[in-house]
């Protein structure tokens, strides 16, 4: 008898009677229902959902503060309100629960058996639109060789024409300049490409937020994106080479030749934001920091802790949207079916419980934390806060025998690749005169980082 079939021949007939649907055996060893159903003689999730209204009493803070031109700025007073006295918050106006604190935080995000994530097509609204290779083997092998050999000449040379320039701006000319060629490179699209793939990509990336406008632009992205990489793929298929279009192009997928579309769906899913976001905070951090800059530039070393401390104190990806499975109890709430649970990484990130003087910036922190469920690996070989753009905890280790390295390593080098030749080119960088860099979403729901960062070489 398997464990399901066990777990399943234990339940009373009262247990039976509110399952509907198969089983899923948890990591440990615990059957959930995919989808429960009540029966009518029980209680009736929504009235009790109803009630909590009554009973909640909120008055430090109010649904409005969350979407405010205030919130997309600076995020973090409201967030510590709402950790500190609202751990799971009942965002009314919104229709979502808050969660705030790190430990709650991370228990709803690696918990598949009552919260799942949607993709970025679910959002769309254009399930089924292509595939997404991101976990195949091959492309993961073939992303981080590419990225591996690529990265630091595309540093070198965004950096020789930064400090060429007559106005030299970190986050327009170095961090979104560098994610934007590195994936050009690993993709291997033709020169001159760049611009209008750059300009498609970004629609793309911002359609799939609640904003009507902008979905409709990114769907007409996608379909043009679409067009060009079936004529990249057609071509690869006849001449391959050792980038990623190459790779997917001759990929032996269920489902049959790959297409434009898995193109799409692959690029669209993947992390955008963290390389570009990190790279962009950890540069403000460090020159409105000048004392830890300083201590940088004698430690060099440091500079790996200092991207993890960057990606812990100012998130670029401030929250992940898990959904519930079925209705559930926790904390202290009756959380109904397909309920919105908003994780905030930008709260739980400096929660006082874990972190000492969460709102300080220290590039040699020593209480950086790996809280992750048993099992399960950060996956980076180093502790850190919770960065959703990179995806879950993995069960590979930092450095498997027989994967590529995880996302968490990867984009961790290639920060650390860019700032190393970032700072051995200029080592007396700074702050442009009258310069007042800061962090901010462009809309709500967007990556929150610094798009303006005007310096002086030295």
């Amino acid at each position: 008898m398997t464990t399901t079939e066990a777990s399943q021949s234990q339940a009373s007939d009262d247990e039976k009677s509110i399952w509907n649907g198969p089983l899923t055996v948890g990591n440990n060893g615990v059957a959930v229902s995919s989808r429960p159903t009540l029966h009518a003689d029980g209680y009736r999730s929504y009235e009790i959902h109803q009630r909590q209204r009554l009973r909640d009493s909120t008055e430090k803070i109010k649904p409005s503060d969350l979407i405010s031109n205030d919130f997309q700025l600076d995020p973090y007073p409201a967030l510590e309100i709402l950790r500190e006295n609202y751990p799971c918050y009942r965002d009314w106006l919104n229709n979502a629960y808050w969660i705030s604190r790190y430990d709650d935080v991370t228990s709803v995000f690696t918990d598949d058996a009552n919260f799942e994530s949607r993709s970025k097509l679910w959002f769309y609204q254009r399930e089924g639109y292509g595939r997404d290779l991101g976990n195949e083997l091959p492309v993961l092998t073939t992303v981080a060789a590419k990225m591996d050999a690529e990265a630091k000449s595309v540093a070198e040379n965004i950096v020789g024409k930064l400090l060429s320039a007559d106005h030299a701006d970190l986050a327009v000319d170095f961090a979104a300049q560098f994610w934007l060629e590195l994936l050009a490179r690993t993709l291997n699209l033709p020169e001159g490409d760049l611009p209008q793939f750059a300009l498609r990509y970004w629609r793309m990336q911002r359609g799939h937020l609640w904003e009507p406008r902008a979905q409709v632009v990114g769907a007409q992205a996608m379909d043009e994106l679409s067009g060009y990489f079936d004529t990249l793929l057609a071509a690869r298929r006849a001449d391959p080479g050792d980038d990623l279009i190459s790779t997917i192009a001759n990929l032996n997928v269920e489902g049959g030749k790959t297409t434009g579309r898995d193109v799409v769906a692959t690029l669209l899913e993947a992390d955008h934001e963290t390389l570009h976001g990190a790279l962009s905070n950890l540069w403000f951090l460090l020159l409105t920091n000048p004392e830890e800059l300083a201590r940088l530039r004698s430690e060099p070393r440091l500079l790996k802790f200092a991207y993890f401390e960057a990606l812990r104190h100012s998130a670029p990806v401030l929250s992940a949207k898990r959904f519930a499975r079925h209705e559930v109890e926790r904390f202290g709430y009756l959380i109904p079916e397909g309920a919105l649970i908003i994780c905030s990484a930008a709260a739980a990130n400096r929660d006082p419980r874990v972190f000492e003087a969460p709102n300080e910036f220290r590039v040699d922190r020593a209480d950086l934390c790996q809280r992750e469920p048993r099992g399960q690996y950060r996956a980076d070989g180093l502790p850190s806060g919770i960065a959703f753009g990179l995806g879950k905890p993995s069960k590979y280790p930092a450095v498997p025998e027989d994967r590529p390295r995880s996302r968490y390593a990867l984009t961790r080098d290639m920060a650390v690749t860019a700032s190393q030749v970032l700072l051995g080119a200029a080592p007396n960088m700074r702050l442009a005169d009258q310069a007042n860099p800061t962090l901010q979403s462009l809309q709500i729901g967007e990556m929150h980082t610094c798009w303006k960062l005007p310096v002086v070489a030295g």
